[in-house]
């Protein structure tokens, strides 16, 4: 059987451990591929606290009333133990005169519907965070009902000193109504609300910030993404994309609609959209990439979207950006055609022969807005289906690359490993056996394209590129939220060792984004108030910070732990990678051929006490980063349990 028509599983076996010193040949001549800066990408997804309550600052649920407010207040509806259960509706409680709360559906401020209050009655939202000390701002739309004159009381309480806002709504149409607000106390069961004390109102929409949010963005969740430092991010899905309409996330951000999600659970704001994740990207100083909805999508709007990021006024959708205050083209140049098309779960999910017809449709039209686009096909080299047109069975990449590599400049392939939900009676492993499993599943995928490209005839040798668009460990239990699992040591021992692997496949993987990267199974974890790296972030930083460009190819055997070695863009320094999930130092002695090393090191490293240690926003790292010089006289030594890298400079 073809190496490319197994299953991936991980390959389960013992490791030798190594002895606590080891010997590295290196040899200046023996050079892989470049490395791409693409590889060192991220992926963020409308899914659980990655955007909203991750990424994004708005502290209000459902601000747009998607939900109908009722007397019925439960607005939990999953993840109902946890510290971030999930909202399954409306979360505005009634309070006062229920009775004199309606929802209008007709002239609605957004949505299906607005609320609206008469004398006497209120709506309250619980569980707010606020610090002592620190600001809030926020505004609210207010409409007076009717002839009277309306007014309205926004309190901010949940502490001994509320503050209290009486708003006076004088117009016939809505008045945005802006309030600003200094925390009196620390506590995590703060409340807003808004009270109508006379006359009748329409409360259009309302919103509730930090006064530090960069433009709508969490400050300290920005600050983590500076330094974390990714090429590029990928937006907005995931499986979400395959129903959403771009054109729901531009203009007005009140007046957005807000939907339901509809690949996950809770409510879809659409304040962050296209103009936001491009500002996301240049924040954070890193390329967008977006993906176009293939699924109940059309090839039509994916053009459109092409015309509103990259096309002038002259188009339908760059005249739509520049309406929204853009005049210039945003150039995103790297779009992946779909996600995960080859999945029965995906919304709009065909049929294989009937998928690439589409692919291309959409593909050729993407092209003729702009040329230059880089596109990313929908792969998947273990998904298999039969032709409609003969008994055969293709694989899901393979039939891909036959019908549309025309249409494509790389082609995606997915993984996740480790305690993943889908087998949860797995349970934990040996360190020394789950920190392979990234790697195992990368040579895999790998192995896979180099075995099978070569015999496609319609490639005429043309070996398409790997994008790895989704790739990391996933764990459950969700603490932090719909997937928001927590990352040990030994998970970024094993992200360590996947890096590893991208070097030494560098010549056919081009891309590779991290999946995800805030609080879904993300390299940073966000509480209301606190923001913090995963060990997994802390490595992701470490190699993107110091490791090499051109990896130098190694050919020995080190047992139970990885090593990598590269230079960096100018030749004149040596970087040397070491995975060590053993519980001791380990001693690198170094033989090279063809360079002459200096004197001294830098040493940089993450590492924890043990493989079960994690870091939790707000409390002190339990896995940390931590760097010196060494001298390689000594001999270089690489602590218990961590993903080190060693500088040194050449002579």
């Amino acid at each position: 059987m073809k190496a490319y028509q197994r299953i991936l599983l991980v390959t389960l076996f013992p490791l030798v451990v190594g002895a606590a010193q080891i010997e590295v040949a290196l040899d200046r001549k023996k050079q892989g591929a470049p490395i791409n800066p693409m590889i060192y990408g991220q992926f963020i997804e409308h899914l659980g606290r990655c955007i909203y309550g991750g990424i994004w600052a708005e502290m209000l649920e459902d601000r747009k009333f998607y939900f109908e407010v009722t007397p019925e207040y439960a607005p939990y509806t999953s993840l109902q133990d946890s510290d971030f259960p999930v909202v399954g509706a409306s979360p505005w409680e009634i309070f006062g005169d229920a009775a004199g709360l309606t929802m209008l559906a007709k002239d609605s401020f957004v949505g299906d519907h607005t609320p609206r209050l008469s004398a006497g009655t209120g709506i309250r939202q619980h569980d707010l965070s606020w610090q002592k000390g620190r600001e809030y701002e926020g505004y609210v739309w207010l409409k007076r009902a009717g002839d009277k004159l309306t007014k309205v009381s926004l309190r901010l309480g949940g502490v001994d000193q509320p503050a209290v806002f009486e708003l006076v709504a004088t117009e016939a149409d809505y008045q945005q109504f802006h309030f600003k607000w200094q925390a009196t106390a620390d506590t995590a069961k703060g409340t807003v609300d808004i009270e109508v004390t006379a006359g009748s109102a329409l409360v259009g929409t309302a919103s509730i910030m930090p006064a530090d949010n960069v433009r709508g963005m969490r400050a300290d969740t920005v600050a983590l993404l500076q330094e974390l430092d990714a090429s590029i991010y990928r937006w907005p899905g995931g499986n979400f994309v395959s129903g959403y309409d771009w054109r729901d996330g531009v203009g007005d951000r009140d007046r957005r609609p807000p939907r339901v999600n509809p690949a996950w659970q809770g409510v879809e704001h659409n304040d962050f959209g296209t103009d936001e994740f491009i500002d996301f990207c240049r924040t954070v100083g890193a390329d967008p990439v977006v993906t176009a909805n293939m699924g109940f999508g059309d090839a039509y709007s994916a053009a459109q979207w092409v015309e509103y990021c990259n096309a002038g006024a002259d188009t339908v959708g760059g005249n739509m950006r520049v309406e929204n205050g853009t005049p210039e083209p945003f150039d995103v140049w790297l779009w992946c055609v779909g996600n995960e098309m080859w999945g029965t779960w995906q919304l709009g999910y065909m049929h294989l022969d009937q998928y690439t017809l589409k692919h291309n449709r959409a593909a050729r039209a993407m092209w003729e807005v702009d040329p230059e686009l880089t596109l990313v096909g929908s792969g998947d080299l273990r998904s298999r289906s039969k032709s409609l047109n003969s008994d055969r069975e293709r694989g899901w990449s393979e039939g891909m690359l036959q019908d549309s590599a025309p249409y494509m400049t790389h082609l995606s392939e997915h993984f996740y490993a480790g305690r993943i939900p889908w087998e949860p009676e797995r349970g934990r492993v040996p360190v020394a056996e789950h920190v392979t499993q990234v790697a195992e599943f990368i040579k895999l995928v790998t192995d896979g394209h180099r075995e099978m490209q070569p015999e496609i005839d319609a490639l005429g040798g043309r070996i398409v590129p790997i994008a790895m668009t989704e790739w990391n460990y996933w764990h459950r239990e969700y603490v932090y939220g719909e997937l928001g699992c927590i990352y040990e040591m030994q998970d970024a021992l094993g992200i360590a060792a996947g890096l590893h692997e991208y070097y030494r496949q560098s010549d056919i993987v081009q891309m590779a984004y991290y999946a995800q990267t805030v609080n879904v199974i993300g390299a940073i974890k966000t509480t209301d108030t606190a923001a913090e790296f995963e060990s997994t972030g802390l490595v992701l930083k470490l190699y993107r910070a110091h490791y090499g460009d051109t990896p130098l190819l190694l050919e020995q055997d080190f047992g139970a732990l990885d090593v990598a070695a590269a230079l960096d863009e100018n030749g004149t320094v040596l970087t040397l990678a070491v995975m060590n999930p053993l519980d001791e130092t380990v001693t690198v002695e170094l033989a090279p051929a063809g360079v002459v090393l200096g004197p001294t090191a830098q040493r940089f490293w993450v590492g924890g006490n043990t493989p079960e240690a994690f870091n939790t926003p707000g409390q002190p790292r339990r896995v940390n980063e931590f760097a010196d010089q060494v001298s390689l006289s000594d001999g270089l030594q690489v602590p218990a349990l961590s993903a080190t890298i060693f500088r040194i400079p050449l002579k």
